[in-house]
């Protein structure tokens, strides 16, 4: 195993001693069992150092998205109970008022020279601990927190166990992906967040792959940067990157050739981004679905049989039914929401009884995704169930409309959301153009002509506005409840 960090190079010898000597020091200012530790880190080798030594000792790493706001810092603080926090030294500035404001919370920074009263977790890094043991735990102990984005309130903690680690492998990784030590990976999607930490540290380790690590933002121009110079044979990210890729200048001067699929997870990938990306690179993009809350990819397209503008089929380990909104299990060919079963679930939300008996019942995760399953067994998305909207009576899905306006030359990506007109639900279109096209009412009609040509006639935008971008997620995924 090996990771690649800009100008480093760990192997897995050097990272396993560095997580013996984060733990040790961990144990010797008396932070153990239980105890949470918040993490605000970039993708560097501080991650899994921190991630993994704070498991050793017993703690549990909550890690966090670095580019929120400090009060944001402070919620997770107080909600999480933490007693300490790792920090990138380039995150001090907003988290670090955060942290010395709560009485007790011990701050240590990662790659830089703490300030006085901290601790240097290069420091601890680089100490000479020995072999370590890990405190001992049952498989069905709490591990690590995650927290939602947040979309409907406040971020919740989701906590999840040791087991659900070695099931999202086991699971999917290796019977879907196929891989194996020879892979070198590569995820525009950070650690912090669910989808990065399978694809950038759970699964790498697993198998003894290689892990490229990215700082900073994840531009189209640094993503195709780093397939030049690392050249990944697994290329993980999200639609809306894959998107911007495509446009992006000299993208089909990069050798593609060592890279033997993408995946796409976080929201639907549009068939029109598939189509352009595999006709350009001939490169499969497995599309599928995964949450937080089930911790990576939980159903999947497979390499050879992708369909589409489908998520594919479940994941080995994994039970998925759609049910309607009483609960009951869908005719087939029917929409409802995708119910899912699997051994990587949360355990709980942190502080969130209510939440807890709405979401969690006997063991199904019941994940808000609107779905419907074909007769092969694929599974189409059509929207958040919040995201569905009734124009004149009718449901009608915002994505059939989204992938039919990304099939026309003018549009490089859309989002459509429902909005009150004259006390009417109407829909309304946010398009971004594609390079060379004008906004304007002759455009605009032509799109609502292009829509109604092969959707439902009630299937078409009545109003359009022409933006640069959309608001979005750390992930790219474009938050529509923002835009309603």
């Amino acid at each position: 195993m090996l990771i690649t960090a800009d100008d480093e190079r760990w192997t897995a010898d050097r990272l396993y001693g560095a997580i013996c000597n984060v733990a040790a020091r961990l144990t010797d200012v008396g932070i153990g069992k239980d105890d949470r530790i918040l993490l605000i880190l970039d993708d560097t080798p501080a991650f899994p150092a921190a991630f993994l030594g704070a498991m050793r000792a017993g703690a549990i790493p909550v890690p966090t998205n670095f580019l929120l706001r400090p009060d944001d810092f402070g919620y997770f603080l107080d909600d999480s109970s933490a007693v300490a926090a790792i920090v990138d030294h380039a995150f001090l500035e907003t988290a670090g008022p955060q942290v010395a404001a709560r009485h007790g919370v011990r701050l240590i920074v990662a790659n830089g020279a703490p300030p006085d009263g901290a601790d240097s977790l290069d420091g601890w890094m680089a100490s000479d601990a020995g072999d370590v043991a890990p405190v001992a735990t049952r498989s069905e102990d709490a591990a690590f927190w995650l927290y939602s984005s947040g979309s409907t309130g406040p971020p919740k903690g989701v906590v999840h166990r040791h087991a659900s680690v070695a099931a999202i492998c086991k699971n999917y990784a290796v019977p879907v992906l196929g891989i194996n030590e020879a892979d070198v990976v590569f995820s525009s999607t950070k650690m912090f967040h669910a989808y990065g930490l399978g694809n950038n540290l759970s699964f790498p380790l697993w198998v003894g792959a290689t892990s490229v690590y990215l700082t900073g933002r994840p531009t189209p121009d640094r993503l195709l940067e780093r397939i030049v110079s690392h050249r990944p044979s697994l290329l993980f990210s999200v639609p809306a990157l894959y998107n911007a890729m495509l446009t992006e200048p000299g993208f089909d001067d990069v050798d593609w050739s060592t890279v033997r699929l993408g995946i796409s997870a976080a929201e639907a990938l549009p068939p029109e981004i598939w189509r352009q990306f595999h006709e350009r690179t001939g490169i499969e993009i497995l599309d599928g679905i995964g949450s937080t809350e089930m911790l990576h990819i939980y159903c999947s397209n497979r390499a050879g049989a992708v369909r589409q503008g489908t998520s594919g089929v479940p994941a080995d380990g994994y039970e998925i039914e759609i049910r309607d909104e009483q609960g009951e299990l869908c005719d087939p060919g029917q929409a409802g929401e995708m119910w899912v079963k699997g051994s990587s679930a949360l355990s709980a939300y942190w502080n969130q009884p209510d939440r807890n008996r709405d979401k969690i019942r006997d063991g199904w995760f019941l994940s808000g995704d609107r779905y419907v399953e074909h007769a092969d067994g694929y599974y189409a998305y059509e929207g958040r169930v919040d995201d569905m909207m009734k124009i004149g009576g009718l449901w009608v899905s915002p994505i059939e409309i989204e992938n039919r306006l990304m099939e026309h030359g003018a549009i490089q990506e859309a989002a459509v959301v429902a909005v009150d007109i004259d006390n009417l639900s109407r829909i309304k279109a946010f398009v971004i153009l594609a390079d060379g096209y004008e906004k304007g009412d002759a455009l605009t009609g032509d799109l609502q002509q292009w829509c109604k040509a092969e959707l439902q006639r009630y299937q078409f935008p009545h109003v359009v506005k022409y933006v640069l971008d959309f608001p979005r997620t750390a992930t790219g995924k474009i938050q529509r409840f923002k835009l309603r």
